[in-house]
């Protein structure tokens, strides 16, 4: 009689969780099915089908043994065989938990590349999770892990001792996804290397040089470096100076600002900030302007000066103002009177 109540509940309970499974699953598929809201749903048949599911089977075949009089070494089998099984279902829903959570925090953020970079980081949890989950399975079948777990402490301590600059990458790994100070595509700049960001590893990031090398870099390095990510520029802030010759006369020196002012008010992504007469240099009078380009891109910036430039070589030579180049001027001395020489010229006659 035992043996056959025992059939009776392991056939009524396989049958019976058998059609929750498949009524509910294909409701849920159908709510999956459903349109941008499936999202959601999905979540609920995964964890219905992963764990829940398994979960009920184990919940019935533990039923259906329940009444069975086995010795201590049957009965301590099956109780690690279900001690495994609920270990494995537990890690499954861990992970599960902590990747769906990711990836729904990857989507409310918008960085589509955090999806990416989940996968070493769950790689590693779930390395951590199973291990733990093993260490539990040997508590419950009966081994005393005091002595593992001891060993398991003093060798952890010297694999950390000998590995620090690994632990210590794989922190900052932690640190660059959740604080995010550079991500994949954005130009960087650190110590003396430049490049845009190509792969962000848990022990090292590779960098796209601008000469074409790929350069590996440790996280370690990056995140304590001071480092200008361009990528995050609103817009690029140009200080330049021109020099113009000391025979230029008072009345083109007072020009020349509102010129520059002109030609970059004129030119569309350009603000112009100030524009002043600087002071005396050695062989040219400065002029300093500040200006605004409004994209960060470095193209955008690089065409805007140039056709700055262009503009005030072509309205300087229609006002007869000339750009300064370094000179120098020679008096020499004859018969009392000192006659002022210019250039290399005068250099040569003297």
């Amino acid at each position: 009689m035992v043996y056959v109540q025992a059939l009776i509940i392991l056939v009524c309970g396989l049958f019976i969780v058998s059609i929750v499974h498949i009524f509910i699953g294909r409701r849920l598929k159908r709510r999956c099915e459903a349109g941008a809201e499936g999202n959601r749903w999905w979540i609920v048949r995964t964890g219905f089908k992963k764990i829940l599911v398994p979960l009920l089977y184990i919940v019935v075949i533990r039923l259906s043994v329940a009444g069975f009089a086995v010795n201590e070494t049957v009965n301590r089998f099956f109780q690690g065989f279900i001690s495994a099984v609920i270990a494995v279902l537990a890690v499954r829903a861990t992970v599960f938990l902590l990747e769906t959570s990711l990836r729904k925090y990857a989507q409310k953020t918008g960085h589509e590349e955090d999806e990416k970079r989940i996968k070493p980081l769950l790689s590693f949890v779930s390395f951590i999770l199973w291990i733990s989950a093993f260490i539990f399975l040997l508590d419950n079948l009966g081994f005393n892990i005091s002595t593992l777990v001891a060993g398991l402490g003093v060798s952890g301590i010297a694999v950390a001792i000998a590995a620090q600059g690994i632990l210590g990458d794989l922190f900052n790994y932690f640190v660059i996804f959740f604080d995010r100070p550079f991500e994949l595509g954005d130009f960087v700049i650190f110590d003396d290397k430049m490049g845009v960001i190509e792969k962000i590893g848990i022990k090292t990031t590779r960098v796209r040089t601008l000469s074409g090398e790929q350069l590996i870099v440790s996280n370690s390095n990056l995140v304590n470096s001071r480092l200008h990510n361009y990528k995050r520029m609103e817009r690029r802030r140009i200080v330049f100076r021109i020099g113009v010759v000391y025979q230029t006369t008072a009345a083109q020196l007072a020009q020349i600002t509102e010129i520059i002012k002109g030609i970059i008010e004129g030119i569309e992504g350009a603000q112009f900030d100030r524009s002043h007469f600087q002071g005396f240099g050695d062989f040219a009078l400065t002029f300093e302007t500040v200006y605004y380009v409004l994209s960060p891109d470095y193209l955008v910036y690089m065409d805007v000066q140039q056709r700055i430039n262009m503009e005030l070589f072509k309205i300087f030579e229609e006002k007869g103002i000339e750009f300064a180049y370094p000179t120098q001027t020679l008096y020499l001395r004859s018969q009392g009177v000192e006659s002022p020489q210019h250039g290399i010229d005068a250099e040569k006659e003297s």
